[in-house]
């Protein structure tokens, strides 16, 4: 069973400038929540029962917005203000699940998983990247149950138009049965004209304990960043089995100006 999350949120959201400059940008509204808070609730309701947050000196005030307030509490015990103190108390429960790990340099998002590696526990574990948000249907919860079935590695995935596929890690397949594609190499961030096929890669993986020391021997790549697809083409060359999951919801691309608004007008609607 899946019981471990990575949340990678050190990153310094230069994309979505300059509404990230004080405030990280996992704390932007979403509707009724934060962004972070809508991945935590996905993690919680999959079975989750640690997340590890990656966060760095700088992005503190993560911890402070879900830490108590003793001050706010009472002046809201004595306004007899119910609702905003059952909202308080919401985030505090997050607690009970969230773990912390500082990656104080942005040397990309392998190296966030690396810096992970002493509190991972179990053999295989989940990764959300948080500019990925999928609604109306949970697509932690239905990877975990791919991986539960196949005992391997399982990626999220969806279609993407040939203008788009510049923008994302691409998927390289053998087959594709269902909604689950057999997975033979991935391609970063590629030319449309030289694209291996469709499928991108979205902000879902499960991965493999093993990765760690790949991780640790992996070069750096593109921005001088240690490159999590890199690792991952090196376990699929040793036979490691890797799935794609063409998964089910709504996509919201929360990691610039352009797809946050986006993001923000789709909720209103939904």
């Amino acid at each position: 069973m899946i019981k471990e999350a990575i949340i990678p949120l050190a990153g310094l959201g230069t994309r979505l400038l300059p509404f990230s400059k004080i405030i990280p940008k996992e704390l932007l509204p979403l509707g009724e929540k934060t962004i972070l808070e809508h991945i935590l609730d996905e993690c919680i309701d999959a079975g989750i029962s640690k997340i590890i947050l990656v966060i760095s000196k700088k992005k503190e005030i993560i911890k402070k917005y879900f830490n108590k307030d003793n001050y706010l509490s009472k002046y809201l015990i004595n306004k007899e203000d119910k609702l905003s103190l059952f909202k308080l108390k919401k985030l505090e429960n997050y607690n009970k699940y969230i773990k912390y790990v500082y990656q104080n340099e942005p040397k990309g998002l392998g190296d966030a998983i690396f810096k992970c590696k002493k509190v991972i526990k179990n053999n295989f574990f989940l990764v959300i990247l948080p500019d990925d948000v999928i609604i109306k249907y949970n697509c932690s919860k239905e990877i975990i149950q791919i991986h539960n079935r196949y005992k391997n590695s399982v990626i999220a995935s969806k279609k993407v138009t040939n203008k788009e596929v510049s923008r994302y890690g691409m998927i390289k397949y053998l087959k594709i049965n269902n909604n689950k594609i057999y997975i033979s190499d991935l391609v970063e961030k590629p030319k449309k004209k030289i694209s291996s096929s469709n499928f991108a890669i979205i902000g879902r993986y499960i991965l493999p304990k093993t990765i760690f020391p790949i991780i640790k021997n992996t070069k750096k790549g593109k921005s001088s960043e240690v490159q999590i697809t890199d690792a991952i083409k090196k376990l699929i060359n040793k036979n490691n089995s890797f799935y794609g999951c063409i998964f089910k919801g709504s996509y919201l691309d929360c990691g610039t100006v352009k797809g946050y608004n986006k993001s923000i007008n789709k909720f209103r609607i939904l």
